[in-house]
């Protein structure tokens, strides 16, 4: 896994290369969570655009970094989720709790 983190004003994007899985998952709370203590975030992106392969834990990063971010009184939304990776995302029920967008453009245009 590689993760690219940049933030634009308040918003975090975190785009993430690979798979997530046990192997990672507690390597990219760690990196979204410092940044989130140490920046003043109000939004957080997650691009999975390339992204190849999610698991169960790496869903349970993505649903701990939602209630984090709900703590915060912020948004999150994913974006560019392949459709084997947005199945997975549909199937776990994250796609009701976040909301999810083709890529980075369709977010600013909201």
């Amino acid at each position: 896994m590689e993760l690219d983190l940049k933030q634009v004003r308040n918003t975090l994007i975190v785009r993430i290369t690979g798979e997530v899985d046990m192997m990672v998952a507690e390597k990219l709370r760690k990196t979204i969570d410092r940044r989130l203590e140490t920046n003043r975030i109000s939004n957080l992106v997650i691009n999975l655009e390339k992204v190849t392969f999610i698991d169960s834990s790496g869903l349970g990063v993505i649903i701990g970094r939602y209630k984090k971010m709900a703590d915060l009184h912020g948004k999150m939304f994913i974006v560019g989720a392949r459709p084997s990776v947005s199945k997975i995302l549909v199937f776990s029920g994250i796609n009701k709790l976040v909301s999810m967008y083709n890529n980075e453009q369709d977010i600013i245009n909201i």
